[in-house]
């Protein structure tokens, strides 16, 4: 079978297909005619998604918790409205600022999501098919272990307030047994305390509670203008026999194909209209707020300058439309020096939060559909500890095959990809 022939048997027109398997357009166009073809796990992909089951239109096809839920960027990848087709029966999330957010776009109330989960029985959280948690990076990350160094804390499993929080994980996971969990945490976890850190997890995961587990760090770039590594851990019951589950494809994605910062930028020539104090005018310009003072500019210039000298890599980032921006941190409303924006003269300017939630896929690109209720300084924080939206959303339509009630691939799909 040739891939015209599978591509007809999904369903899926040559540019679904490009934005499906993160490819540019022409590249399937030349497979359309006999020039090369995908990989086989691009065709395993293809075929998941032909394969998904699809349920009636207000019928979720499986039932999910979203645990350390933030602003629900896992969420949007296995919800209804927004991805593979879900319900969420159980929400955690501590935060008070975030938890305004997540009532606000996703319609609980704040009296439904749950607090602090070290407090929540396993036996008190409904049944559900699959577990998600974007478990607390700060232990792990590499900004959080350097200052707890400097301030001789402990970080990791030995911080009594946060690190421990991934054992609340392994408890309700013990009890439930989903079909399937997805973890999200930042990079830094593989290597953290020596590769000790992420041992212990796969232990707990694998040898403990007997999950067979499918780690992989992907970076964002592929999907949103943001150079954004995260690893994200799969994981299925042993029992279930899912060997060859894989995220492969999604990290062989061109990052070079990725998008720009042009697609998240406000354009500022009244294309869009203007929105709260974010943009103004009949162009809907960015608000001046958003422009650092010259003071401001002088002092990260030296401030740059002072490192470079020295020999570190410590500096701003100031991008042009066309780059490609650094991690969006949760201290973005401190200086925004990492993601500056050019401006035609004077001093750059920071990113807006509507900008901040495209560039984390919360919106796409030209949208201003999430709601942003919070101030600038927590909405900084907001995205810049979440889990970029569309990446979360590929994870998942890789793993919905084996969550929903089909969960094996057809005769004839086998036939397809042995024929490919």
């Amino acid at each position: 079978m040739n891939f015209t022939e599978i591509r007809e048997q999904t369903g899926l027109s040559v540019p679904e297909v490009a934005g499906l398997l993160g490819r540019p357009n022409r590249t399937v166009y030349n497979w359309e005619e006999g020039k090369g073809g995908p990989k086989p796990a691009e065709i395993e992909k293809l075929l998941a998604a032909q394969l998904a089951p699809k349920k009636p239109a207000g019928e979720p096809s499986f039932r999910f918790i979203d645990l350390f839920a933030g602003i629900g960027g896992l969420r949007r990848a296995f919800d209804m409205e927004t991805g593979v087709g879900g319900e969420c029966v159980f929400t955690s999330e501590w935060d008070k600022y975030a938890r305004i957010t997540y009532s606000q776009n996703y319609g609980e109330t704040d009296d439904e999501i749950a607090g602090d989960i070290t407090e929540v029985s396993e036996t008190d959280i409904p049944q559900h098919e699959v577990l998600l948690a974007g478990f607390p990076c700060q232990p792990f990350s590499i900004a959080g272990v350097s200052k707890k160094n400097a301030l001789k804390r402990p970080h990791g499993f030995a911080c009594e307030d946060q690190g421990n929080l991934f054992f609340d994980v392994a408890r309700i996971v013990e009890h439930h047994r989903p079909r399937a969990i997805l973890l999200e945490n930042v990079r830094n976890l593989a290597n953290h305390d020596k590769g000790r850190t992420f041992r212990v997890i796969r232990h707990t995961l694998e040898e403990e509670l007997k999950y067979d587990i499918f780690p992989m760090i992907l970076d964002a770039k592929s999907w949103v203008p943001q150079h954004r590594q995260r690893i994200f851990i799969v994981g299925f019951p042993r029992e279930r026999g899912i060997k060859g589950f894989s995220l492969q494809s999604l990290k062989d994605r061109d990052p070079l194909s990725g998008p720009k910062l042009s697609t998240i930028l406000h354009p500022e020539d009244g294309t869009e209209k203007a929105e709260g104090h974010f943009t103004t005018g009949p162009k809907a310009k960015v608000s001046d707020k958003y422009v650092l003072t010259q003071h401001l500019w002088n002092y990260l210039q030296r401030y740059a300058e002072k490192h470079r000298a020295a020999g570190n890599g410590f500096g701003f980032g100031l991008n042009s439309p066309e780059d490609v921006a650094r991690t969006l941190s949760a201290r973005y409303y401190k200086d925004g020096s990492e993601i500056l924006i050019r401006r035609p003269s004077g001093s750059p300017r920071r990113l807006t939060p509507r900008e901040c939630a495209r560039l984390m896929g919360f919106d796409k690109p030209g949208e201003s559909k999430f709601k942003i209720k919070v101030s600038d300084t927590q909405a900084y924080k907001q995205f810049g500890n979440a889990v970029v939206a569309p990446v979360a959303t590929d994870v998942a339509q890789l793993m919905l095959p084996h969550i929903a009630e089909v969960a094996s691939v057809t005769e004839s799909a086998r036939e397809a990809l042995g024929d490919a």
